[in-house]
């Protein structure tokens, strides 16, 4: 019996201009404002950034539908600034990080919030919680050099219509350069890796037939339904 060889798919984003651009490893910062740092019970001013991660293939495309996933019965929003990195490189000073950045885009942390929060109690890791099937709704990638006039400018969420999220990228504890000079530190970052950048507070459950927007000035904005 003979074996069969395959190519597996490439998860890919589509760029405002340009070829799509291929995802290698997504990488999320955790309360990243102190607005949601209070929110979810943590101290903004003293703790350092830290990372979980999702399987590139938790995109889900723009316009799409995400499937109202399993195991929870409280999914939540969470709207972020992603920032795609198209430069190899480790332990980075912040000084040089936007040398490394290739564009930005808006995107869903999407969460099963009472997953994370039982797991947490326990101790436990909460991978689960956040590394799901399509959890990371994304855009499409404005490059740096066309217009993507960043880090400044609001972020906001809605849910049919109403407004839940509401913030300005300045908010952030951590900024863009400081998470690319605390992350190479740990990994080596390549092209095709995705930063997810934090969320403001506002975050709430979505059920099914809802649909979510997320806008962030001079990006494409992102919207997707719950099916």
């Amino acid at each position: 019996m003979g074996h069969y060889a395959f190519a597996p798919l490439i998860p890919s984003l589509p760029v405002l201009s340009g070829k799509p651009f291929p995802i290698r490893r997504i990488f999320c910062v955790g309360q990243n404002y102190r607005d949601h740092a209070k929110e979810m019970g943590g101290n903004p001013d003293a703790d350092p950034p830290f990372f979980f991660m999702k399987p590139a293939d938790a995109i889900l495309q723009n316009g799409e539908i995400l499937p109202y996933p399993p195991g929870t019965a409280d999914l939540q929003h969470e709207a972020e600034l992603v920032v795609a990195l198209g430069k190899a490189g480790r332990d980075i000073p912040a000084e040089a990080a936007a040398d490394f950045i290739f564009g930005y885009a808006a995107g869903l942390d999407m969460t099963k919030r009472d997953v994370q929060t039982a797991y947490r109690l326990k101790g436990r890791p909460w991978e689960m919680s956040k590394s799901f099937d399509f959890s990371a709704p994304c855009s499409a990638i404005t490059p740096k050099n066309e217009g993507a006039s960043l880090p400044k400018g609001e972020i906001t969420c809605h849910v049919n219509g109403t407004l839940r999220q509401k913030g300005d990228l300045s908010q952030m504890i951590w900024g863009i350069a400081d998470i690319i000079e605390a992350l190479s530190r740990q990994v080596a970052v390549a092209p095709g890796d995705l930063i997810f950048t934090g969320t403001p507070a506002g975050v709430g459950p979505v059920v099914k037939g809802d649909r979510i927007e997320v806008q962030i000035t001079g990006l494409v904005s992102l919207a997707i339904t719950i099916g």
